[in-house]
């Protein structure tokens, strides 16, 4: 083991733990905004109430994605500096844009809606949320064009003197195709994370105070937490599909280990189980779906997909000697496990709807376990889709232009980033308890009592006292 090792394992777990909070605090900001809006539109006190009750839960998450995200940018320049150097032009551009216009956006206008309760008018107040929401949207666009850079490197040149790459055209990054189907796939992952989350908080409360006051808030939480749940696995897959084929296009190596492809197929077909040799250089049995691989791969049944060896032998005369393959287990299973888990929250969210059809209060325990579960699994889902993403592109940390061995830091020494690595690590388990802690606390608790003063006019007074009823 070296520093590069070390790096990459530092990286990979910072990066997926943050990664937990991120698709919750995107889903549930715009889920948070539509049920204020309903009450603005209906003024029914049911809407209020969970507008506070998971807004409070979108506050706690949001707060530890803001600790665990500022890692992120720390480790370019601690690690992988020789990469900052090469690639900082153009990545730094949009990350900028995401720091100093959306991520302002979203924290400015998530204060303004935290201590605006009862101060600013109702219009005015359920604006900052939706703010809020634009922006951290808006975040996560920039963000992922800046990493979508990394897969299908586009608007930029190779200046010969100093070796780095070069801003031409910030349209084009910004306009990347790969950027452009991955953030609706990620949307749609986050509110399939969000729509679990009000599903099994609004499921517990039902099914545990059923003579509560507030269980027709909670009933209607759970629906249309599993509607969500429903509408964004069926984008998922729509997105899911359309990012196959710019994948098969731009990074032909990443589908063919995902599949477990070693040879060029014309059709080529599904690998629903593939069991490689230990070294993964040979496939040794297989169960396979004919023509869908192609059809997914290319939109064509009969559509040609290149194999894990020729490609390997097409990159090593273009790009050098070397070994151009990603680890294929990990590519190949990461893969499978990201539409499983994905999967099964659908599988759970329409039993739950099914359990409450024609007002019916659902009684089963394996139901209550399962909707317990239920948030975990596209988390798991959204984490495995982001190994395969980033490790499918190995042994490149910008596809086609840098290897990854050769943007870690140079002067960073084993012990340094093992120091960092552990320290992180623990900081980080010490994060994930308190984040638990907190969400399973405030949510146990329920909706919150309101007060007349929430349903006041749309006047704005500045002598109201502040009575942010969280």
């Amino acid at each position: 083991m070296d520093a590069l090792d070390v790096a990459r394992w530092q990286f990979g777990v910072t990066t997926v733990y943050h990664f937990l909070f991120v698709p919750l605090t995107i889903g549930l900001s715009v889920l948070v905004a539509i049920l204020q809006t309903m009450w603005h539109r209906t003024g029914n006190e049911r809407y209020l109430k969970l507008t506070k009750f998971y807004g409070k839960l979108f506050l706690i998450n949001f707060a530890m994605g803001v600790v665990t995200g500022i890692v992120q940018e720390f480790q370019f320049g601690m690690n992988w500096s020789d990469y900052s150097r090469f690639v900082g032009d153009i990545f730094g551009a949009p990350l900028a844009i995401e720091a100093l216009v959306a991520f302002f956006l979203e924290s400015t206008f998530i204060g303004l809606w935290i201590f605006g309760w009862d101060r600013l008018p109702k219009r005015l107040h359920l604006a900052a949320i939706w703010a809020a929401a634009i922006g951290t949207n808006l975040s996560a666009y920039f963000i992922l064009a800046a990493n979508s850079f990394m897969q299908n490197p586009v608007g930029f040149r190779i200046n010969p003197e100093s070796g780095r790459a070069e801003l031409t055209d910030f349209v084009a990054v910004l306009t990347n195709k790969v950027a452009l189907v991955t953030f609706p796939h990620t949307l749609a992952g986050a509110f399939l994370v969000a729509g679990s989350l009000m599903v099994t908080v609004g499921l517990w409360h039902v099914m545990r105070n059923r003579d509560s006051a507030d269980t027709g808030a909670y009933r209607f939480a759970t629906k249309l937490g599993s509607w969500v749940v429903l509408i964004s696995s069926a984008l998922v897959v729509l997105t899911g599909d359309i990012q196959g084929k710019i994948m098969t296009e731009v990074q032909p190596m990443k589908m063919a280990a995902a599949e477990g492809l070693y040879t060029t197929e014309s059709p080529a077909s599904f690998s629903v189980l593939t069991v490689g040799s230990l070294d993964g250089s040979r496939e040794l049995f297989a169960i396979k779906i004919p023509y869908l691989l192609s059809f997914l791969g290319t939109g064509d049944p009969n559509g040609t997909v290149q194999g894990i060896n020729d490609l390997q032998a097409q990159y090593a005369s273009q790009y050098g000697p070397g070994n151009y393959a990603p680890i294929i287990p990990v590519t190949y299973w990461s893969f499978r496990f990201m539409i499983a888990f994905g999967l099964a929250a659908a599988a759970i969210a329409l039993l739950v709807l099914w359990s409450q059809r024609k007002g019916r209060t659902p009684t089963s325990k394996w139901l209550l376990r399962a909707g317990l579960v239920m948030p975990v699994l596209p988390l798991l889902a959204n984490s495995f889709g982001w190994i395969f993403t980033e490790m499918g592109r190995q042994p490149w940390i910008v596809f086609g232009e840098m290897l990854t061995r050769d943007g870690v830091s140079r002067s960073v020494s084993l012990t340094e980033v093992l120091t960092s690595f552990t320290a992180f690590t623990l900081i980080y388990a010490v994060l994930a308890v308190v984040e638990f802690k907190l969400l399973v606390r405030y949510a146990r608790a329920g909706v919150p009592d309101v007060t007349p003063d929430d349903d006041t006019d749309d006047t704005d007074d500045a002598e109201r006292p502040l009575a942010f009823a969280y």
